[in-house]
Parts: structure tokens; C-alpha cells; sequence
């Protein structure tokens, strides 16, 4: 692999990042994790991690990846909690519910990306350290990650009318700014 190869892999030629796009994923990442720290979920820190994940260009682009994300994770978390609770959280029981959401994707005929997502949602549950059950993490994990879709999508939807809001209040201080009120008596005032 050559040094060219790598650099033609990560410099953008067809969707560079732009100001506008970075100004959005910023607001949508900080409103998803205010909106868990709201709901008291305790690793608020993946509404974000989510938010992020799904922050695509356009909302065509948004919705699939959101969707796999979704339907990944509610897979992984049902999967990782009931084996879990059921077999136990060696990482042997991991293995196999790994393998078996491996099995319901091809079953399923769900996106590989899917797949991808509930296996991240199944180290969550069943391998790091927690003081709360496996089924109350992976509840948590699935509400956290929602959280983080959603504001994301809506970002996307409102969006357009925030910027046509921050352009309007532009002009119009703009045009204060070029005719200012006259100075003086106005109508019996002093």
C-alpha cells in the first residue's frame, strides 16, 4: 500500500466537509446530550457518540444510516441483555451472541452496518464494567442512542429554517445598522 493510496482514501474530493455542516453536527451533538443529561441517562455521553454517527450531509443520506443504527442497536441491546441475563457475561456468552445476531443479520437480510452496531451495542452490555444489571444498560444504551438519532434527524429536518432565521435577523440588523433612527425629539419626547 503506498503512501498516495492512504492520502486518496482520507482528502475528501466529492463531499469535503463544509462550515455550515460542522456548525450543525456541533449544535445537534451538544442539544443530544443535554436532552439525555435531561432524561438523567447516566452515560449520556452516547447521545452524542450517535448523533455524530448519523450526521451525514442531507437527510437522504441521514435516514439509512440512522435506521441501521437504530434497528443495530435494539437488536444488540435485546440480544446482550437476555444472554446476560440468562447465560451470564463471560465473554465465552459474548462470543455466541455475537455470533447469533451474526446469524438473525443474515437471517434477516439487515445491512452489514446493522450487524456492526449491534455488536457494538452487545461489548456494551455484556463486557463493561457497570454497577447495573446487563437489561437496565442495554435499556439505557438503546434510550441513549435514540436520543442521539433523533436529535439528529430533526436537526436535519429544522435546519434549513434556523438558517433562513439567522440570515433574516442578519439583515435586519444589518439594515438598523445602515439607517439608524434620528437623533432627538420623536413625537413629544425628549
Amino acid at each position: 500500500m503506498q503512501r498516495k493510496q492512504l492520502g486518496a482514501w482520507v482528502i475528501a474530493k466529492d463531499n469535503p466537509p463544509t462550515v455550515g455542516h460542522v456548525v450543525q453536527t456541533a449544535v445537534a451533538a451538544v442539544l443530544s446530550y443535554l436532552t439525555a443529561r435531561l432524561f438523567r441517562l447516566p452515560e449520556a455521553y452516547w447521545a452524542p457518540m450517535s448523533t455524530v454517527i448519523v450526521m451525514q450531509t442531507n437527510l437522504d443520506a441521514a435516514l439509512p444510516v440512522s435506521v441501521q443504527h437504530f434497528a443495530g442497536t435494539a437488536m444488540g441491546a435485546a440480544v446482550g441483555a437476555v444472554t446476560a441475563t440468562y447465560f451470564g457475561e463471560s465473554v465465552w456468552w459474548f462470543g455466541a451472541a455475537v455470533f447469533v445476531t451474526g446469524l438473525l443479520c443474515v437471517a434477516l437480510r439487515v445491512e452489514r452496518s446493522a450487524y456492526r452496531y449491534a455488536s457494538v451495542t452487545l461489548v456494551i452490555v455484556m463486557l463493561v464494567t457497570r454497577s447495573g444489571s446487563a437489561p437496565s444498560v442495554a435499556i439505557h444504551r438503546f434510550f441513549e442512542v435514540s436520543i442521539g438519532i433523533a436529535v439528529g434527524l430533526l436537526l436535519f429536518v429544522t435546519w434549513p429554517k434556523i438558517r433562513a432565521a439567522i440570515t433574516r435577523l442578519s439583515t435586519i440588523k444589518r439594515v438598523v445598522r445602515e439607517n439608524p433612527l434620528p437623533r432627538g425629539r420623536i413625537r413629544g419626547r425628549v
